[in-house]
């Protein structure tokens, strides 16, 4: 599905690629557009931001995000908390010190 980002500013449509989920970026506005720029992640239309992710045992998915405005790649987990919400967690130390954002469907 396709789903938002907390700030409102990126959407990215997330599908299957293989056995593994991936997720593109297919709307930015706003400060993301701004943001990306001034880290020098240029075109951000297009950017795989979730990659390579792989389901666990407990229903979620882990693989890596791409932080545009870092222009660094984190091990990342993804948990849908309803039909309506991802929480999306990107960590560094393999998993100990981790930030998550929740993000929403888009019909």
């Amino acid at each position: 599905g396709h789903w938002l980002n907390p700030h409102g500013d990126v959407e990215v449509a997330v599908t299957p690629c293989g056995a593994m989920l991936c997720g593109t970026v297919v709307w930015v506005g706003g400060k993301a557009l701004a943001d990306a720029a001034d880290a020098g992640a240029g075109q951000l239309l297009g950017t795989q931001l979730l990659r390579d992710y792989r389901r666990q045992n407990d229903g979620g998915w882990q693989g890596e995000v791409f932080v545009p405005d870092m222009g660094e790649s984190f091990f990342s987990r993804i948990h849908q908390l309803d039909p309506g919400h991802l929480k999306i967690s990107g960590c560094v130390l393999h998993g100990l010190i981790c930030k998550s954002q929740t993000w929403t469907r888009q019909p």
